[in-house]
């Protein structure tokens, strides 16, 4: 609700800037990696990962040679036909990991991208916008110049903390994306241990965090979702008998309370994903 009362403005301009966050979250959540800021980070992430290619072939040949060691105790069980095939198709298998890493990197964000989508599709809930109540604004009008003092100091700290808040979460969500850009950058590394039995799980481990923090992208998405639902329903404004200030108090704190539980939800998105995987 448009109003000249510059602490009517003060809380919309706070609510507007957590609003546009939550938009952009909501954005980043529907979007690639490769879409990112024009696709530019994702260009210099593929460089970075064909000139490590080279390294992975070369950490390729000492693992399988340490898994051979590892695995054959002597010389005859090298010249065994089953251990020479198996060692053989692994060395193959870890190869074509290494040369095709990118690939399966984007199949698996592709598959949890196609969950989250799914989520947000199906979920029944609009973005919602976070709109300051008439009977508040009404509140904060009908205040005189001296009564306004403490209500002046209860919104300031209010909006402070919802700007505060606002950009922690957003953040977060710009740190997943980083965290997708750097998995890709190095992943010829860790995907070359597939190449050594005894190695195999420094690859296995990369590929199990990948897929984690592709799936911290679904479980923001759940806590955006579960919020939405928090805030189509307006914090309880109290006795309309009580003061303005009380008032506006209760429902500045209730509105910050529900913000903490979705950044809370929000940044804890890794350690959710971590339990659920068993990481």
């Amino acid at each position: 609700m448009e109003s000249d009362n510059w602490i009517v403005q003060n809380l919309n301009s706070a609510l507007s800037t957590w609003n546009d966050k939550l938009t952009e979250i909501w954005t980043l959540l529907t979007q690639s990696p490769e879409n990112f800021k024009g696709g530019a980070i994702w260009g210099v992430m593929v460089n970075v990962n064909d000139a490590l290619k080279a390294i992975g072939y070369g950490l390729l040949v000492l693992f399988f040679a340490v898994g051979i060691v590892k695995t054959c105790s002597s010389y005859t069980d090298i010249k065994k036909p089953e251990h020479v095939v198996k060692a053989f198709i692994r060395f193959a298998l870890a190869q074509g990991a290494v040369m095709y890493g990118m690939e399966l990197l984007t199949a698996v964000f592709s598959i949890v991208q196609g969950m989250v989508s799914t989520i947000m599709s199906n979920s029944g809930m609009a973005q919602g916008v976070t709109e300051l109540p008439v009977e508040i604004v009404e509140k904060i009008e009908s205040v005189g110049m001296l009564e306004s003092i403490p209500l002046w100091i209860v919104t300031l700290l209010g909006s402070l903390l919802i700007t505060v808040l606002s950009f922690i979460m957003v953040l977060t969500v710009y740190g997943r994306m980083f965290k997708l850009y750097m998995y890709t950058a190095i992943a010829p590394i860790p995907i070359s241990s597939f190449a050594g039995d005894t190695t195999q799980s420094v690859g296995k481990n990369f590929i199990r965090s990948y897929t984690g923090v592709c799936l911290e992208g679904a479980i923001i998405a759940l806590a955006c979702i579960i919020f939405s639902a928090f805030a189509a329903s307006p914090p309880a404004l109290g006795d309309q008998s009580l003061s303005a200030v009380t008032i506006v108090w209760n429902y500045v704190g209730e509105l910050v309370f529900n913000l903490l539980v979705l950044v809370g939800a929000v940044k804890a998105s890794d350690r959710i994903v971590k339990e659920i995987m068993g990481l």
